[in-house]
């Protein structure tokens, strides 16, 4: 009885403090409120709300009346709510107030006078042209700072000389093509500023920044590597640019890089990659290169050269990458692939050569590979040994290539095999091919596609379906009637997945 009392105590006790919940707004005091579809900030929340979350709403302007109410608050975001106006010292008030995110909306400055407390501050897409050095003045706590998709044309970076604590920093999408000034910012380790005009940077603007360890400069029109970058980054991302070549000056100081972005630029060589000894990830896919990156690290594990105009592949291109597991060299004009050309990569998983001109299968493919992407190319012809070693292959990919029959024993040593693509050849549906399907359905293969071209009273339909061609091959009683045996998943014709889709896949498997 006693704990009965106690308890409806309790909740009277909590309801009178807590208060009731506004109209269009859900509340899970003392932790949150949602508001949508509100023209004002309600003037009934419980006042010991700590994170408030107001999104597709119509509230124009803020006022410092709007928050007085609820001192507890910690967390404060506005989404798409067509706020144009906060007025001054609005949050001055709210000195519990550790994140303040106003993103979609319509401000044309920062609000002034922000919480000192304030440790993550998001301005996204909104029509801010300018700031100032006295927008972020008093917080000395600040760790996130956001800016991104505004219209910061030009932009003095010694406006964030005093946020000494700033931990990440994002100023993407405001078109921006001249910078001025320094900063010295001692504890920044993430600095993006993609998709704006960026042609260069004020001379040792990065040396003030030497605990930064992601730089994201991606789309911007740099025709080279920034200078004096410091030794502490690890992640480096410049896709979209118009950087021509790569030379050891341009990243002799990035002794700890581990990943490298230069997709979409306009390279030719990048001779200079090897005295990056610490890289793992590499991309200068859709470049202008016409030979292979040569002396490349040897800690390299991915390595993605994906659309350009490479012709030939040799075993001097992978020398001394025996940690190589990821190599996508997709449409390139590849018409050559030296014998052991992969002998060098012990650990190679997933190989893509896609959208090539090889007119056979490579010889001496590395036994570890799961994956073989052959799509796209002239193969007319796969011979029982040129996969009879790649006992750990799970997917291979025959898209759209010449072949128009296949020896059953080409499957037979592959053991794990759970995904082939077969469509877009010209098979010829006679009865060998009933043995190749056996050898499928045994396995329990995933099978995309696999139209006949031939002979011409199946054409269009599929070889793996029992109807195609079973009843006009002569051994195909045999093959169905002649086993005294009882009947298995395989030979149920639901067990044939065939997909018909053009999709693509995820390389990375474990």
């Amino acid at each position: 009885m006693f704990l009965i009392c106690l308890t409806v105590v309790s909740i009277l006790w909590f309801s009178s403090c807590s208060g009731s919940c506004p109209r269009r707004c859900s509340c899970d005091v003392p932790r949150l409120i949602q508001c949508y579809r509100i023209s004002t900030i309600p003037t009934d929340i419980p006042a010991n709300i700590r994170k408030m979350h107001i999104s597709h709403s119509k509230v124009r302007q803020l006022k410092l009346s709007d928050f007085t109410v609820i001192p507890e608050l910690q967390e404060l975001v506005l989404f798409s709510s067509g706020t144009e106006v906060i007025e001054n010292n609005t949050f001055k008030a709210l000195n519990n107030l550790r994140m303040l995110e106003v993103w979609k909306n319509k401000l044309t400055r920062i609000p002034s006078s922000l919480p000192p407390n304030l440790e993550v501050l998001k301005f996204g897409d909104n029509s801010i042209g300018f700031i100032h050095q006295y927008d972020f003045e008093g917080l000395k706590k600040l760790r996130e700072l956001e800016i991104k998709n505004n219209n910061l044309y030009t932009l003095s970076f010694d406006i964030f000389s005093r946020l000494l604590t700033i931990q990440s920093l994002v100023l993407d999408g405001n078109g921006i093509d001249t910078i001025s000034g320094l900063a010295r910012l001692p504890h920044l380790k993430y600095l993006s500023m993609e998709n704006n005009k960026l042609q260069y940077f004020p001379e040792n603007f990065f040396g003030y920044f030497q605990s930064l360890q992601c730089l994201r400069l991606a789309g911007n029109q740099l025709v080279k590597i920034p200078a004096q970058i410091p030794k502490s980054l690890l992640y480096l991302r410049l896709e979209k640019n118009n950087i021509k070549s790569i030379k050891s000056r341009d990243v002799k100081n990035l002794e700890n890089l581990s990943e490298l972005n230069l997709s979409e630029n306009q390279i030719s060589s990048a001779d200079g990659l090897q005295v990056l000894g610490n890289l793992s990830f590499i991309d200068v896919s859709k470049n202008k290169l016409i030979a292979l990156l040569h002396r490349l690290p040897a800690k390299l594990q991915r390595l993605d050269c994906s659309n350009n105009k490479i012709q030939k592949v040799t075993m001097q291109d992978f020398k001394g990458l025996h940690n190589l597991k990821h190599l996508f060299l997709d449409n390139n004009v590849v018409n050559q692939i030296e014998d052991d050309a992969f002998q060098w990569c012990p650990h190679l998983t997933n190989l893509a050569i896609e959208q090539n001109q090889l007119t056979s299968v490579p010889s001496s493919l590395p036994s570890t590979l799961s994956r073989l992407d052959l799509k796209g190319n002239r193969i007319e012809n796969i011979g029982e040994n040129d996969l009879k070693h790649m006992t750990m292959l799970q997917v291979l990919n025959l898209r759209n290539n010449k072949i128009a029959s296949l020896d059953h024993h080409v499957f037979e040593y592959l053991p794990r095999l759970r995904h082939i693509y077969l469509d877009g050849n010209p098979w010829n549906c006679t009865c060998n091919l009933l043995k190749v399907k056996k050898v499928l359905l045994e396995k329990g293969a995933d099978i995309k596609g696999g139209q006949c071209a031939e002979p011409s009273f199946c054409r269009g339909e599929y070889w793996m379906m029992f109807e195609t061609f079973q009843f006009n091959c002569e051994s195909s009683h045999t093959y169905d009637k002649g086993r005294n045996r009882k009947k298995t998943k395989a030979d149920d014709v639901s067990s044939v997945k065939i997909q018909l889709e053009d999709d693509d896949y995820d390389y990375d498997i474990e």
